[in-house]
């Protein structure tokens, strides 16, 4: 890993699934990248959260040339948040990998983290030439939100929308959402036909790693796992976004190379 060059930080925008500006930064390494890699980020954070913005960089000083993005009603993208869903989500995903297509760069590595690796998955089917995939602390089943928003389920099924305070910022949840995610089922798990790598703490309070070990037993194989011990949920430690980076950056170089050669 060569610390020396300098690397570039591009701001992008592309267009959504609703029609709405996206804003992302792709991130280059000095040199031609090794690979390009497209990055989800968590519920309700953003492209510039800590964990996504560490690995992002670890990354390309690997080589790797990385994309992350806000979802819409998010960061500096625009649109309505409460207007979105799981399924906005995905669509969006695949939306920028069709970006990175346009401009010759298309996706070999799907990561998502938190929900934006469920999203990661449902999205692979919309995005063939991805490699490979990996999820840190995901969910087995979208649904697995609803945790979060404690006792507004009840309020949002009755009233058709609550206030819930996530992350220490208000986000209006509507029904649909709760809607969205009954019907999503994460069937195509065990067809997802690439490499899966599944990331996880022991010691997440917020996505129980027995939801890794679902992931792992409805895929199928070459999947590996990697425990993250002693890791938050957000991955705040930075020798934790760096230990996800470097050997992300390891493991896919397996699956970057000719197998004619």
């Amino acid at each position: 890993m060569d610390r020396g060059k300098r690397r570039r930080r591009n701001k992008v925008q592309f267009t959504g699934s609703g029609g709405h500006a996206l804003a992302g930064i792709l991130e280059l390494p000095a040199d031609k990248p090794r690979a390009q890699v497209l990055f989800a980020h968590c519920f309700t954070c953003g492209k510039d959260v800590v964990s996504a913005s560490r690995i992002a960089r670890r990354l390309t000083a690997h080589g790797f040339a990385v994309l992350r993005f806000d979802f819409a009603g998010l960061g500096d993208s625009e649109g309505d948040f409460s207007q979105t869903n799981f399924s906005t989500n995905v669509r969006d995903l695949a939306c920028a990998a069709r970006y990175l297509r346009e401009q010759q760069r298309p996706a070999d590595l799907l990561v998502g983290h938190s929900l934006g690796g469920a999203a990661v998955l449902a999205a692979a089917a919309e995005i063939p030439e991805a490699r490979a995939i990996a999820t840190i602390a995901a969910p087995a089943e979208p649904d697995h939100v609803l945790g979060q928003l404690a006792g507004a389920v009840d309020t949002i099924e009755q009233q058709g929308r609550a206030e819930v305070v996530l992350a220490g910022r208000p986000f209006v949840i509507r029904k649909q959402f709760l809607d969205d995610l009954e019907r999503h089922k994460m069937d195509y798990i065990h067809t997802l036909e690439r490499p899966l790598l599944i990331y996880h703490s022991p010691a997440d309070r917020t996505v129980s790693i027995d939801e890794a070990a679902d992931l792992y037993n409805r895929a199928m194989h070459p999947k590996s796992f990697i425990s993250l011990d002693g890791a938050d949920h957000l991955l705040t430690r930075r020798a934790d976004a760096d230990y996800v980076a470097d050997t992300l950056a390891a493991w896919v170089s397996r699956y970057l190379e000719d197998p004619e050669q």
